[in-house]
């Protein structure tokens, strides 16, 4: 689920400029496109890009702001194209892209597909953020649970679901998450009630087995659940308006717990945002959603060879770190990959289960089926 909102207009302008913007490709320069946020393009200029060009003198990097999606796809459509007409794509990597679209492009053979034959770290990638072969994951978020330790003791915080919802029947007022189409850290939290009404088994759902019939029958069972515990919240009922808003409320004493990502939730406890006296905890029966953003590059690339070079660089312990402690990401490698220092803070957040959740028509009926059955009285908008 794509928790940042972007706007419509931009994405348009965003994918008509991306296309003019290729620079013309040399074997010193790789050419990376991204389309995340800012924080991610600061993160990749001011850290990555002279560490790698330190420790690979001759090699440059430069990394373009594609906009969006759609501006890495009218890229990815025009290096498609390029490749049947055995033209150079001047491009050579992807940050942050799903390597099915363009249509047809794995089966031509557009993208890389990664192994230790390439990529010698490969092997220390976290198994369950691989998706495929042609995407490389090296920097994850998830949804945890963020708490007030002066009010919940850590060793009482719940670990379970069931233990969660008993936490929050007893402390009514103190539990508060978001409309699910505000943002993804209560959008997930409802998607981990549908996982838990459908036996804590994420593989039930996909793309392709949407369907009107088998949304009700497997999202019915949840909305029971949420209007269940609904009138325990904060304000009886009460939902914030997205991710940012739930931190806030914790950081002010207003509520003890809430779902929150990761990466903003690292960010916001650096940052002072919330104290150093805020807990984190991950479910261990079934955690919270979560996802990856992979790195995926071009077969015909000009730079093939150095864009490889880059992707094993980004799996170093010293990149790794750097994704937790600047950004407030999950490691694309499995933790005992990164500073022990790391792994011995965040241990109570190391998940042992990294759920996704389709979007698609899923999104809509999830959305649609909250505010018809959960928050009934709740104006949409």
């Amino acid at each position: 689920m794509n928790r940042r909102e972007f706007l419509a207009a931009g994405s348009a302008v965003a994918a008509a400029s991306a296309i003019p913007s290729f620079a013309l490709a040399d074997d010193k320069t790789i050419q990376v496109y991204s389309g995340s946020d800012n924080n991610i393009i600061d993160f990749w200029n001011n850290t990555i890009r002279p560490a790698f060009e330190k420790a690979n003198p001759g090699l440059k990097l430069k990394l373009a702001d594609a906009g969006d999606d759609n501006g890495l796809r009218a890229i990815a459509d025009r290096a498609l194209a390029a490749l049947k007409s055995k033209a150079d794509p001047q491009a050579d990597m992807f940050e942050n892209f799903d390597t099915r679209l363009p249509v047809g492009g794995v089966e031509a053979g557009l993208w890389v597909s990664f192994s230790a034959d390439n990529v010698p770290s490969y092997a220390k990638i976290n198994r369950a953020a691989i998706d495929m072969p042609q995407q490389l994951p090296y920097r994850g978020s998830q949804v945890l649970l963020a708490y007030d330790k002066t009010k919940l003791d850590p060793k009482d915080a719940p670990k379970t679901w069931e233990q969660l919802v008993a936490w929050v029947k007893k402390n009514p007022g103190q539990f508060i998450y978001n409309r699910p189409d505000k943002g993804g850290s209560g959008g997930n939290f409802v998607r981990r009630a549908i996982h838990e009404v459908n036996g804590r088994d994420p593989s039930k759902f996909t793309i392709s087995n949407f369907s009107a019939d088998y949304a009700e029958k497997s999202l019915t069972p949840a909305w029971a659940v949420l209007k269940d515990m609904a009138p325990f919240l904060y304000e009886k009922g009460a939902y914030t308006s997205g991710n940012t808003q739930s931190i806030q409320l914790l950081s002010q004493g207003v509520v003890t717990m809430v779902p929150v990502w990761s990466d903003q939730v690292l960010q916001a406890m650096t940052q002072g945002v919330l104290p150093e006296t805020t807990g984190l905890v991950q479910l261990t029966d079934l955690a919270l959603c979560g996802g990856f953003a992979r790195l995926t590059v071009f077969a015909n690339g000009a730079n093939k060879d150095a864009a490889l070079k880059l992707a094993e660089f980004l799996l170093t312990s010293e990149m790794q770190s750097a994704v937790i402690t600047q950004i407030g990401g999950f490691p694309g490698v499995t933790w005992d990959n990164v500073a022990a220092d790391l792994r011995e803070k965040y241990k109570d957040v190391v998940p042992n289960s990294i759920p996704t959740f389709p979007g698609g028509d899923w999104n809509v009926a999830i959305n649609d089926g909250w505010y018809r059955n959960v928050a009934t009285g709740l104006a949409r908008g």
